[in-house]
C-alpha cells in the first residue's frame, strides 16, 4: 500500500486535511468543509483517496460519518524507508511522522487502524484466546466472550475483578467491544507505577475499547477505537502511547509467528 500512501501525501490539499484532523480528530464532512477553503465535493474526493490509503478511517454515528486520522501507514513507511535512505531525502515524511506522534489527536478518544496479513477468524482468536493474548499483550481474560458477560483481567501478575468489567458487544470474527479494567493498587504494583498516579486514574469514568475486523483481500483491516474518556484524561494519554506498540506486536505475531521483543 506504499504507493497509495505516497500518492495521497503528494497533494497539499490532502495534507491540509490530515493537519486539520491532527488538530481536531473525528470531524464530519460538514465540519471539515467549514474549516478549509475547499468545496464539499473536493473535500469528499480527497477524503476518499486518504481513506483508500489507510490514512483516514471513518465511523458512522447516527446519520453522520466521522473521520479520524490514522498514522499507522506513515509510521510503517517511515520505519521501512528512513533507515535505508539518506534522511534528507525523506525529511518531510519524517517531520509529518513526528508531528502525528507528538500528541494524541483527540482529547476524548483514541482511534488506530492497521492491516494484518491474516484471516478474520485468526485475528478474533488473537484478541480473545489466552494463548495469543499472553504472548503479545502479557494479559489474559476470564470470560466467555458473550454480550454482557463479566471479565476478569490477569496482567503482570495482578488479577483485576470488577462487576463493571463487561463484554459490551461480541460478534465473532467481526466486532468486539468491552469496558476497560479498573485501576487497582495491585495493577500499580504489577507495573511498578506510582500508586498515587494510578489512584488518580481510578477516579476517571470507565472507558471502553472496540475492535472492528474487516476482510480486505488476503488481509484484514483492524480498527481499534478506545473512547469514553473525559476531556484532559490522563488515562487516554497513557493508552495512546501503549496501543500502537501493542497493535504492532499483535501484527508481528500473526505475520511472523513471534511478537515484538519485550512485548
Amino acid at each position: 500500500m506504499d504507493d497509495d500512501v505516497f500518492r495521497a501525501l503528494a497533494d497539499p490539499s490532502r495534507r491540509a486535511l490530515l493537519d486539520t484532523l491532527n488538530r481536531d480528530n473525528g470531524q464530519t464532512l460538514r465540519q471539515l468543509c467549514a474549516g478549509l477553503d475547499m468545496a464539499r465535493q473536493s473535500v469528499s474526493k480527497h477524503l476518499a483517496v486518504l481513506e483508500q490509503a489507510g490514512l483516514v478511517t471513518t465511523e458512522r454515528r447516527g446519520r453522520e460519518k466521522h473521520h479520524f486520522l490514522n498514522a499507522e501507514p506513515i509510521n510503517a513507511i517511515a520505519d521501512r524507508w528512513i533507515s535505508r535512505y539518506h534522511r534528507g531525502r525523506v525529511q518531510a515524511l519524517a517531520d509529518l511522522k513526528t508531528a502525528l506522534e507528538a500528541a494524541p489527536v483527540s482529547d476524548t478518544e483514541f482511534t488506530y487502524t492497521t492491516y494484518i496479513r491474516t484471516t478474520p477468524e485468526t485475528l478474533w482468536r488473537a484478541l480473545t484466546d489466552p494463548a495469543f493474548t499472553s504472548r503479545y499483550w502479557g494479559a489474559t481474560f476470564d470470560t466467555d466472550w458473550t454480550t454482557g458477560a463479566p471479565m476478569v483481567w490477569h496482567e503482570g501478575g495482578a488479577t483485576i475483578a470488577d462487576d463493571e468489567q463487561r463484554v459490551l458487544e461480541a460478534e465473532p470474527h467481526r466486532r468486539l467491544s468491552y469496558t476497560w479494567h479498573t485501576f487497582t493498587p495491585e495493577f500499580a504494583a504489577a507495573h511498578d507505577f506510582d500508586p498515587a498516579e494510578v489512584a488518580e486514574w481510578a477516579k476517571e469514568q470507565r472507558s471502553k475499547v472496540t475492535f472492528t475486523i474487516e476482510p480486505v483481500g488476503d488481509m484484514v483491516k483492524l480498527t481499534v477505537v478506545h473512547d469514553g474518556f473525559p476531556s484532559g484524561s490522563q488515562v487516554l494519554k497513557g493508552i495512546t502511547e501503549g496501543w500502537p506498540a501493542l497493535i504492532a506486536s499483535l501484527k508481528t505475531l500473526l505475520e511472523t509467528g513471534e511478537p515484538l521483543p519485550d512485548a
